[in-house]
């Protein structure tokens, strides 16, 4: 099975937006300067972190995404789903039905072995991710990364900063 990047990208900013704080805004422009990111193809990915659920957009000159909700709730499933869509990754096409070697309609009244162990594999698959949650990655990551990002975002802050005077 094949995850389009857009997955780790919203990986990588759920994550880096919980070690910085709840309530924290980001925009899109500084997550996609982070990663070396294309911001509008980034964009797409938060908009769909967004209508998951995952994020919250707040508009305006000073908005951005921040987590919707906190870390220890947000599955990695839930990511997953939100960017790449609920759909299942195998598609049976009842190949067994077509063709010169057509299966008769007596052995096609129950899904194929076939079928049935790829629901089993996805299956058990989508349970790992749902079992694992935004807070779960967060203590298993160095902890050098977690510094990384609430370094970066304090120059993300210090940069907003108006000169007094």
């Amino acid at each position: 099975m094949r995850m389009s990047a857009g997955v780790e990208w919203g990986l990588h900013c759920c994550l880096a937006l919980a070690w910085i704080g709840e309530g924290e805004v980001v925009s899109t422009a500084r997550l996609a300067e982070k990663f070396g990111l294309a911001p509008a193809y980034l964009n797409k990915a938060l908009q769909a972190l967004v209508r998951g659920g995952i994020l919250a957009s707040l508009p305006g000159s000073k908005g951005g995404f921040r987590l919707a909700r906190k870390p220890a709730e947000i599955t990695l499933l839930e990511i997953v789903d939100a960017i790449e869509g609920p759909e299942a990754a195998f598609r049976c096409t009842e190949i067994r039905r077509q063709g010169t070697g057509a299966s008769p309609a007596e052995e096609c009244t129950r899904p194929c072995a076939i079928t049935t162990a790829m629901r089993r594999a996805e299956s058990a698959w989508r349970k790992a991710l749902a079992d694992q949650t935004l807070e779960a990655l967060m203590s298993e990551a160095p902890r050098t990364a977690a510094e990384r990002a609430v370094r970066w975002y304090a120059s993300v802050l210090d940069s907003q900063r108006v000169p007094a005077g």
